[in-house]
């Protein structure tokens, strides 16, 4: 029997994708799986379409976004366009188009049984503390959310609370694959004398991640647990000055982010993962990220703020502490009562949970949606 094709298609470098290489290694089994997006070809793929890094997906025309030509801002894109060019038109029997931007050429490219739209996180709100996002990116979103993701055979997202404010604001329900890695044979370390925390992430202002720092800098020297932060320099100013901020803290690090094979290793060497996320926007506020997870199959305790997903899933189970806001005196409080018996026990709870909370437990959803496309 002749396997279906499908094209996974994200404007992102898919090599360090993790939910995109999940969707891969998903489909893969079934499927004649191409690519399209930037960087070499993941393993695993019978073709890949590499965007060249020139061209740069989030730079739509601004005079046309202003004035609210929304259509031609989108056909006029440097990666619209490159697909256009570069992708037959009807060559994929499906196309699975990860986060907005990439929904709009994906059904222009036609394929003959449908599209799956994974649209990760609630777009129009995605950096709603900047006045310019307000006023010209998020209708601009708005408007690819009705053009373009109400055609879509079926649609996923990053958690219930953001598949919910879709289904408020425009009639579809994304169905929920959380940002939970691949389940790792792993046992907890031991604890030592001085416990270790770790964060590792993006650098984005946004997220005020000096709290951290700041927490650990509170705390008397005979108390302080070391903090290492493993970070991507999204924004290089950010990067330096939080690197010169944990210059003056004794046992804190900043260091360069580790290949995605080598995080959940890297991780498994900390006691405790932190991950208090400031909510300055919706998604901030309502995320699940891909760390949180991350510290559980690494078998982890897991130290956050008050986020409410995060929250529920970690109260639940049992594996960390919840800071009562989002503040350095609020994280330093956790961090001054922290015993090495409380976080041995955190980490056997993360061991506990860690195939409930991994990939193989959460990547069903696509299986059944592309299914079902597939059936057409």
């Amino acid at each position: 029997m002749t396997r279906q094709s499908i094209l996974v298609m994200s404007f992102s470098t898919l090599v360090s994708d993790p939910r995109v290489l999940k969707q891969i290694d998903l489909l893969r089994e079934d499927y004649d799986v191409t690519t399209c997006g930037y960087g070499p070809a993941p393993d695993g793929v019978v073709g890949h379409h590499r965007i060249p890094d020139d061209r740069v997906y989030w730079r739509y025309p601004r005079a046309l976004v202003i004035m609210r030509q929304f259509r031609r801002a989108y056909r006029t894109n440097p990666v619209v366009s490159w697909v256009r060019d570069h992708v037959r038109v009807g060559a994929y029997d499906i196309v699975l188009a990860n986060d907005l931007d990439a929904v709009g050429i994906g059904l222009e490219l036609q394929p003959t049984r449908g599209l799956h739209a994974d649209l990760h996180e609630f777009a129009p709100l995605q950096n709603t503390e900047l006045l310019r996002f307000r006023l010209f990116v998020a209708p601009f979103m708005r408007w690819q959310l009705r053009t373009f993701a109400s055609r879509a055979a079926s649609t996923s997202t990053v958690g219930p609370s953001i598949a919910r404010r879709y289904t408020k604001d425009f009639g579809f329900t994304p169905a929920v694959v959380m940002n939970a890695p691949p389940f790792v044979e792993l046992e907890p370390q031991p604890v030592g004398d001085t416990i270790r925390l770790v964060h590792a992430g993006a650098a984005l202002r946004n997220r005020r991640l000096e709290v951290l720092i700041d927490a650990v800098a509170a705390l008397p020297q005979s108390q302080r647990p070391t903090l290492d932060l493993y970070l991507a320099p999204n924004d290089a100013g950010y990067l330096a000055e939080l690197t010169d901020r944990s210059a003056d803290v004794e046992g804190v690090r900043v260091l360069a982010p580790v290949p995605f094979a080598e995080l959940i290793p890297t991780l498994h060497r900390y006691d405790v993962g932190l991950h208090v996320l400031a909510p300055t926007n919706f998604n901030n506020t309502w995320a699940l990220p891909n760390k949180f997870f991350e510290y559980v199959q690494a078998r982890l305790g897991v130290v956050i703020g008050p986020s409410p997903e995060m929250v529920a899933l970690l109260e639940s189970r049992g594996f960390g502490a919840i800071a009562k806001d989002f503040g350095a005196d609020a994280l330093a409080a956790v961090l001054a009562g922290l015993t090495r018996e409380e976080v041995v026990e955190w980490k056997q709870r993360s061991h506990a949970v860690a195939h409930e909370l991994s990939a193989q437990s959460q990547t069903q959803a696509w299986s059944d949606a592309i299914g079902k496309i597939a059936a057409k």
